[in-house]
């Protein structure tokens, strides 16, 4: 699978998570962090009876994610790597023991409730930092506004210049796919929607290991001679390429004699 496929699958999966928050989780933003900043800020005002705690501890939650990420991955090398395996299995897990929870215990109390957020926007954290290292262009798997400005920006109506639509368009459509298939299991039990979202997160790094672990076997060898196309006449084998011919005649011709 490509590394574009990859992140599509985690974008859908983002959009199960985030349903999952702002439906069963007093209206938190697991992955869009902008939701957060700006339920935070008009709740600020006072008077609004808009949620503080969840979308506080979702937000410093989802910067230690991606701040450890960073620190693991800092002198990684470009691409998929056994960091970016143990990074993104990690999310993975953290997404399954909080839908386990879920499933048993429901979304509780208040405190119960930003616990759940917190853990679920750690995860989010950590795979958008690990998708950013991955530099999958326009797709950062946790928000699609930038995606939406290029998508809009490069259109036809636009700049005219029809670059990565398929790519954002794509982008966008599992971010809405992902939402909706996450609203539709919060009406049988959140923690199956959870669990759906840990589901492709695992495969997805099971996935990019493998191919990681076996690149494409039309990837070339560096090592391997290039090799010229070469034609019969008079004077014997001859290459097309001239100077490759004037080396061949060159290492044909007899040595002169020492004087």
């Amino acid at each position: 699978m490509t590394p574009l496929g990859l992140m599509l699958a985690l974008t859908f999966a983002t959009g199960v998570v985030d349903a999952v928050g702002y439906l069963r989780l007093d209206q938190v933003f697991a992955g869009n962090m902008t939701g957060n900043v700006v339920i935070l800020g008009m709740a600020a005002t006072g008077g609004t009876d808009l949620p503080v705690l969840g979308p506080s501890v979702a937000l410093v939650s989802f910067l230690v994610g991606a701040a450890v990420t960073g620190r693991v991955l800092r002198t990684a090398a470009p691409g998929w790597t056994h960091r970016c395996t143990g990074l993104l299995g990690g999310a993975g897990l953290v997404l399954a023991a909080t839908a386990l929870v879920l499933g048993v215990t429901g979304v509780g109390d208040p405190g119960t409730r930003a616990s759940m957020a917190a853990s679920l926007a750690l995860a989010m954290g950590a795979q958008a930092a690990t998708a950013r290292h991955l530099a999958v262009k326009d797709v950062t798997t946790v928000v699609v506004t930038s995606t939406l400005t290029g998508l809009a920006a490069d259109s036809r109506l636009g700049a005219a210049r029809g670059q990565g639509a398929g790519r954002r368009a794509a982008a966008v459509t599992l971010i809405i796919a992902g939402a909706v298939a996450g609203a539709a299991l919060c009406q049988v039990n959140e923690g199956l929607a959870v669990a759906s979202a840990a589901f492709v997160v695992l495969a997805v790094t099971v996935l990019g290991h493998a191919s990681a672990r076996h690149p494409a076997a039309t990837t070339t060898r560096l090592s391997t001679p290039p090799r010229y196309p070469a034609t019969e006449g008079p004077r014997g084998r001859q290459h097309t390429y001239p100077r490759v011919r004037r080396q061949h005649q060159a290492y044909r011709r007899p040595l002169m004699p020492q004087q």
